[in-house]
């Protein structure tokens, strides 16, 4: 069911007339040797930013994970997106948006468009996308999200109970969850969580290899375990205690026939079907039970035979709960690392962004997060690479002031360690409080003067509290630890002028080479360009499947207005000879050389703005 808004026809495809505006990097506020194929952190609307990264991550990222205003009309967040259009300029005098504006969620599913098909054309083809949203646009976020990246590829809509308490928000109900909508086209979900000690633990047989495994019960349990529910699924096996060998013919008169019957002795089914049983009769185990009936369980392994470090990983459930998902939990390591909260909100758990990285991606992978706010998403790759020794990277857009102070702080601090302050409590003295001990009061304020002068010198301050009915006096220490760095790199960014191709040399915003030349190559080719391919001095950018394309061009004037920028015989003949696989397309101001003796030689020529040619000419 497709969604309508107020707007939509003017935003559309409006994702496409957002101008490109390259990476501009910051050395002296990243880590690192400022590499753009690296981990990211970006100073800029996401907009733009998305559209930045289009010529060296289209079809590249492999999960998005993305916290947008949840438009509760608190945020007070404004829609400021340059759509050329009068409703648009109309919306923007009425900024910031708020709970009284009446076209709030148009102007909210407005901004979040664009930024989606933007997403969407980053999202690789076995990607995921994970976003988080509550009650207030799940049900419009969904249908944009059933829209663009398809409903067939709706993986599940998670709940995250983040808030035992509740909030406030409604008004008879206390709210204790948000929600997580995850889409993708690869079954990811199938690489699972890690195993507890717990799990492990019930991997308590070991083949004569040495291999761990479970049993579980190949009879299906629980609903649809019924014959008619699956008539497929009901048939024998055959059980020869001689030879002990399953099959699924009878081989012998001595053969034990075994069918899938429930505890009542009904008709029931098996959990695999035929083809999937003689595929595996090795792993089938029989079983005789204490009344004489023989079952069938079948063998898990916790490793697979051809890599001792895969692991058997539990299935997500699609409910999350535990202190390690609380807001609490999260401003407490957010206050652990500035010493304060400096958000007026609580920021997302790591410990839920963690999860979502060890679902959807391996060892190495891009992961990008286009709403960054305190950079959670950074320390959660990180602490992710920590525990498994992976190599992944992360992608951060952060529109507001703060990328630096915050966003990027928080990266340079895991990356280098911290420092933070705490407190050690003590118990010094626990007596439950009674009528009898009530009576004695003044004998029990003595005890405790006297712990309180004896203890003090080894306290910052001493504590007393009365709690469940017992009284509680402890010390309380003030401390301050060192958390090690995480280690890792990254660069800070911020958007460069725009790359306006039609009105490029007015002589004060030349782009730099890789910059043009990545968005040229992406435009001409919708692919995207690796680096390492780049090299000015030859003027050549790399190859597509069709072309070897070349960009003759320097950010310099004078370079623009000599006869050297141009496309000559001499330059064709070169380019022609250095590669003979395929075509060649070169980008240059102009070209002294006609096109009937350009095709014989495999060239094709594309002339930068018209501009150019003015200024050479000139």
């Amino acid at each position: 069911m497709e969604l309508f808004f107020k707007g939509k026809e003017f935003v559309y495809n409006h994702h496409l007339t957002v101008p490109f505006r390259p990476l501009v990097p910051h050395p002296d506020k990243s880590i690192g040797n400022g590499d753009l194929d690296g981990n990211l952190i970006i100073h800029g609307d996401n907009l733009h930013a998305l559209k930045s990264l289009l010529p060296r991550y289209a079809g590249k990222v492999d999960c998005i994970f993305i916290d947008p205003p949840y438009n509760t009309g608190k945020e007070n967040w404004c829609y400021n997106d340059n759509v050329n259009s009068p409703i648009m300029r109309e919306w923007l005098s009425s900024n910031p948006v708020n709970r009284e504006d009446m076209l709030r969620h148009d102007k909210w599913c407005a901004m979040m468009w664009p930024r989606l098909k933007l997403l969407h054309e980053l999202l690789a083809d076995d990607g995921s996308i994970w976003v988080s949203c509550d009650d207030n646009e799940i049900h419009r976020l969904r249908s944009m999200l059933d829209e663009i990246f398809g409903d067939e590829n709706l993986v599940s809509i998670l709940v995250v109970e983040n808030n035992r308490k509740g909030r406030n928000d409604k008004e008879n109900i206390a709210l204790t969850h948000e929600y997580m909508i995850a889409y993708s086209r690869d079954e990811f979900l199938s690489r699972g969580l890690d195993l507890t000690d717990e799990q492990i633990s019930e991997y308590s047989e070991t083949d004569p290899d040495g291999h761990r495994y479970a049993l579980r019960d190949l009879r299906k349990r629980g609903s649809e375990d019924r014959r008619e529910d699956r008539e497929s699924m009901f048939f024998p096996l055959y059980f020869n205690k001689i030879d002990n060998k399953l099959s699924l013919e009878r081989i012998s008169q001595h053969d034990i026939e075994i069918l899938p019957l429930r505890g009542d002795n009904s008709d029931g089914r098996w959990r695999w079907g035929k083809e999937r049983v003689k595929n595996n009769l090795d792993l089938l185990v029989p079983r005789q039970g204490t009344s004489g009936r023989f079952d069938i369980d079948y063998k898990v392994y916790l490793t697979t035979f051809d890599d001792s470090e895969n692991e058997k990983r539990k299935k997500p459930k699609s409910v999350w709960f535990g202190p390690k998902f609380s807001t609490d939990h999260a401003t407490n390591l957010i206050k652990d690392i500035f010493g304060n909260n400096p958000l007026s909100h609580s920021p997302k758990p790591l410990e839920q962004i963690v999860q979502v990285i060890q679902l959807a991606v391996g060892k190495n992978g891009i992961i990008l997060d286009s709403f960054a706010g305190s950079g959670t998403t950074a320390h959660a790759v990180l602490e992710a690479n920590r525990r498994d020794d992976g190599n992944r990277n992360f992608i951060l857009v952060e529109c507001e002031d703060y990328a630096d102070a915050l966003t990027a702080e928080r990266v340079r601090r895991i990356i280098r360690g911290y420092s933070f302050a705490g407190k050690v409590k003590e118990e010094i003295l626990c007596e439950k409080i009674n009528w009898t001990k009530f009576q004695k009061a003044s004998e029990l304020l003595r005890t405790i003067n006297g712990l309180e002068a004896l203890h003090s010198p080894n306290f910052n301050r001493i504590k007393k509290e009365i709690k469940d009915g017992e009284l509680i006096v402890y010390g309380e220490k003030d401390i301050t630890k060192t958390k090690p760095g995480l280690g890792g790199s990254f660069t800070f960014c911020t958007l460069g002028d725009p790359v306006d191709l039609d009105a490029l040399l007015t002589g004060e915003n030349l782009p730099n080479y890789d910059a043009l030349g990545a968005w040229v190559f992406y435009t001409a080719t919708n692919q995207t360009l690796p680096s390492t391919s780049i090299d000015p001095s030859k003027f050549y950018l790399g190859e597509s499947p069709q072309y070897h394309v070349w960009l003759i061009y320097k950010p310099d004037m004078d370079f623009l207005k000599s006869n050297d920028c141009a496309l000559t015989l001499s330059r064709a003949e070169t380019i022609s000879k250095t590669y003979r696989d395929k075509k060649h397309l070169v980008f240059a101001p102009v070209k002294f050389v006609p096109n009937k003796t350009l095709l014989p030689l495999g060239v094709e020529f594309a002339q930068l703005p018209y501009a150019i040619y003015r200024r050479e000419q000139a």
